[in-house]
């Protein structure tokens, strides 16, 4: 099944993290702008957390985008980031939707932490 043109309606910047000493002897991690593809953002599932006493939300996502080899490999997918506008999302897994390689589903999470 094709996604069609109309349903991928959202700039997404997929971003890699990098470790590296900064000045102080630390590893602060950094995150690169790998490439931006069009994609479509579904909300599944919200949760509210409390964490020292701090309330924290999370809403996983279904994003869905053309198939690109490169994501395929779940590992690979779980080591990236997606920003659009100003939100983050932490990217957990790929699939093949199919297996036609025509369309990725990618689970992520949204509100915990900037990945």
């Amino acid at each position: 099944m094709t996604i069609r043109a109309g349903l991928i309606t959202r700039r997404l910047t997929i971003q890699s993290k990098a470790v590296g000493p900064d000045t102080f002897g630390g590893a602060p991690a950094t995150w690169t702008d790998v490439l931006t593809v069009w994609a479509r953002i579904e909300p599944l599932t919200g949760r509210e957390l409390m964490s020292a006493q701090t309330i924290s939300t999370e809403v996983t996502h279904q994003i869905t985008l053309r198939y690109q080899a490169a994501w395929a490999n779940p590992k690979t997918v779980a080591s990236y980031r997606g920003v659009y506008a100003t939100r983050v999302f932490n990217f957990h897994a790929s699939m093949n939707k199919g297996q036609n390689n025509e369309t990725l589903l990618i689970m992520a999470s949204e509100g915990l932490n900037d990945g």
